[in-house]
């Protein structure tokens, strides 16, 4: 074996140089020796418990298994009923766990049965994080890791402090500046060649080839000490460039709260917002959350303190608590805005609208459905304008397009806030509301799989709720092209607009594309002005059929602001689906002075500020407020309908004396469809397309419709007179347009 070989690989400095013609040549060298050990510091004991996670405005609050071992901080997922999450039960029965009660029981319960097969769902190095605890909160703590921002929630301040504890434990084991150096200098070993001289002489061999033998050594040693001189220096650089990347780090950590308290102290918090903060807050306009003020006040430079907005801490307990009164302000309307009001020491009038008692359910059916070839339908129509294709009855849900109109105005409640904020001179609030107004429009189509019936020229619809304040009616002004003018009479502001949709086969899709302007206007005289989006509906062959709203769209106020709202396109490996975000502007500055975000079919929430001038690493959900929400109480048909829905085509008794011959409700293809009367449902389609095909002859010929006439602009404005008329009873004029058959209520 060439005794050379164990040698281990330190760094040689020779001594002396060596010569070939040297007699009984002994080669001198230094080597590094390794320095003497630091004693071992005492490792920490590992650290778990179960910690509330924020993980998106969709999911909210979430419980996770966390683990803290070695500086690194891993969390994992938890099931009800346990299941796959946690560390091996030997380490967690080795941990010093934090909290009690039945989550940590089940955590426990979760980690045994696991064993090593559970896998962290998320890690974080301490070593490169910052910890900080929350001043609004007592129960919740951030962590900051460079590149994502984890939001925890503790069940009591003491869990929280025990937190801290071990983070900060484990976090100062791995100091953040590199101050150490691997390669001290050390003390000098000699290395001679003697031995391996007197071998080689034993073995019979003469001086010229032992001279080579020391040569060929003393070279592979050279060059061994090269590599290793080599590694050193580039282990200098990097260290070099870790201690300039924590300074710069460090400057940006300061850069970003000194800029964060000068907006803060200069901006929104003490400048034309603040009194709006504080009556969201539950307080009055000349009191601040002490909290809040002790941060813009207070010029912290601690780096753990600076890379975080808790200015507005809206998601943290107390917050919620403030919340739960703002989630009032949006689905309750009229009693949050009292208290609103009180606080401010002025008093608000609202109205109390009474309660309308309405069905809740369709009747059941009274016969089964049956299969049809849709594929034999499609082929014939690609490419097709949607509106000239016939369909089975199967396709339709038993509701017109008419009344679908109306179901846009579900969340009408948001309206009547915004017209009060209006009143409380708030225009950014009202233009915010009018914003989630116009986004909720879209969460009844989620999982609506069904067409709405095409109206008949002629064709009414009326929705006289006093239970929403609302007054309804729409009709269908034009078969070619298909439009439908409607009108709403709210409280304190009306709403109006048409209709025309360009609708597709693509294949496997249905492309729906909408045309023509939607208008709200309040008493007072501001007005907001906006189109929808394209919605598709996929899979109309093989799948689940779904839909989806993408595109821009722009609602342009006649006052201070407006707002532009970007639906999100779905994409096969989008994992967030159905987003929409956005941003209000100062129609006078360009300012933009709030964002939006959130869900079609969920939620949105908003932020106040530019969301441009935030960090990349912003999290806009630790300041977010909510809008709206979305009723999510289905009824489980096949239609999917919300129990507004299922109110639309309600036909009461007393209400056939009173409706026009022209109404939806009377429509007796659809009547069928909705008690289950497919054969009778279909039938009457047929009959009723078999009358609308000579609807376009009809006007062509000079038809008008009864209730709307076409503007300059080639939008349709209401007449007037339709109430009115139904107050007397008398529809002269009006045709028959059903024909023979009629609906009767079941």
């Amino acid at each position: 074996m060439n005794p050379l070989c164990c040698i281990a690989p330190v760094s040689v400095d020779y001594a002396a140089d060596y010569h070939h013609h040297q007699p009984r040549n002994v080669a001198a060298a230094t080597l590094s020796a390794p320095p003497e050990a630091a004693p071992p510091q005492p490792t920490p004991p590992v650290v778990s418990g179960v910690l509330h996670k924020w993980v998106n405005y969709g999911k909210g609050w979430r419980s996770r298994w966390f683990v803290l071992e070695d500086g690194v901080l891993s969390y994992y997922k938890l099931r009800d009923g346990g299941g796959e999450s946690g560390e091996s039960s030997a380490s967690t029965a080795a941990a010093r766990l934090i909290g009690e009660g039945d989550a940590l029981r089940r955590a426990r319960e979760d980690a045994a049965a696991a064993g090593k097969q559970w896998k962290p769902f998320g890690d974080i190095h301490l070593k490169v994080s910052s910890i900080r605890a929350s001043r609004s909160d007592d129960k919740r703590l951030y962590i900051f890791s460079g590149t994502k921002t984890l939001h925890l929630r503790c069940e009591t301040e003491e869990d929280r402090n025990a937190w801290l504890e071990a983070l900060l434990v484990a976090k100062d084991r791995f100091p953040r500046s590199l101050m150490t150096n691997d390669f001290a200098p050390v003390a000098d070993i000699m290395l001679s060649t003697e031995k391996l001289r007197m071998r080689l002489l034993h073995e019979g061999l003469n001086e010229t080839v032992v001279n080579e033998c020391e040569s060929i050594m003393m070279t592979e040693l050279l060059e061994l000490h090269s590599q290793i001189k080599s590694q050193q220096q580039q282990h200098s650089v990097l260290v070099d460039r870790l201690r300039q990347l924590e300074t710069e780090k460090v400057e940006l950590e300061r850069t970003v709260v000194h800029e964060t308290k000068e907006r803060e102290a200069h901006g929104y918090v003490n400048g034309r917002y603040s009194d709006f903060y504080s009556v969201l807050s539950g307080g009055s306009a000349s009191e601040s959350d002490p909290d809040t003020t002790s941060q813009v006040a207070d010029a912290e430079s601690d780096e753990d303190e600076v890379t975080y907005f808790d200015t507005r801490d809206f998601l943290s307990v107390e917050s919620l608590r403030s919340a739960s009164r703002r989630r009032e302000l949006v689905t309750n309307g009229c009693n949050a805005l009292e208290s609103i009001a009180d606080s401010r020491s002025y008093t608000a009038k609202f109205t109390k609208y009474p309660i309308v008692k309405r069905r809740d359910k369709l009747p059941e059916p009274k016969e089964k459905e049956k299969p049809i070839g849709l594929w034999s339908i499609i082929k014939e129509n690609i490419g097709k304008d949607l509106s000239g294709v016939c369909l089975p009855v199967y396709f339709n849900e038993p509701l017109s397009s008419l009344q679908k109109c109306f179901e846009d105005l579900e969340y009408s409640y948001l309206v009547d806030n915004a017209l009060q904020w209006g009143k409380q001179g708030n225009s950014l609030m009202r233009t915010l509301l009018v914003a989630a107004f116009a986004v909720s429009s879209y969460a009844s189509t989620e999982g609506r799989q069904c067409k709405p019936f095409n109206p008949l020229l002629g064709e009414t619809y009326e929705a006289d709720y006093p239970d929403k304040g609302l007054r309804f009616f729409s009709e269908k002004v034009s078969h070619h092209p298909v439009v439908v003018a409607c009108h709403c009479d709210g409280r304190g502001w009306k709403f109006w607009g048409d209709s025309n949709l360009r609708g597709k086969f693509w294949g496997r899709s249905i492309q729906l594309d909408p045309i023509g302007v939607l208008t709200l206007q309040f008493d007072d005289g501001e007005k907001f002005q906006w189109s929808k989006v394209t919605t598709s509906i996929y899979n109309i062959i093989i799948g689940k059929i779904y839909c989806d709203h993408y595109g821009t769209m722009h609602i342009k106020g006649s006052s201070r602001y407006s707002c532009k709202l970007k639906f999100k396109e779905l994409s096969i490996i989008d994992r967030n689906p159905h987003q929409v975000h956005g941003f209000v502007q100062d129609n006078i500055t360009g300012e933009k002075v709030a964002m939006l975000i959130g869900k079609w079919d969920e939620a949105m929430y908003y932020v106040l500020g530019d969301p441009s001038t935030k960090p990349k690493w912003y999290d806009p959900m630790s300041e977010a407020v909510l809008l709206w929400e979305r009723d999510k109480s289905l009824n489980q048909t096949r239609y999917n309908l919300s129990p507004f829905a299922i109110s639309l085509n309600e036909l009461a008794p007393h209400m056939l004396t009173m409706l026009p011959p022209t109404d939806s409700r009377l429509r007796p293809d659809q009547r069928h469809l909705e008690n289950g009367e497919y054969e009778k449902a279909n039938s009457e389609k047929l009959r009723l397309e078999q009358l609308q095909r000579q609807a376009r002859r009809l006007q062509e010929r000079g038809w008008q419709p009864r209730w709307f006439r076409k503007d300059e602009d080639d939008s349709y404005c209401y007449l007037g007179g339709y109430w009115e008329a139904r107050e007397k009873g008398i529809w002269n004029g009006i045709p028959h347009i059903f024909g023979q058959s009629s609906a009767s209520p079941e």
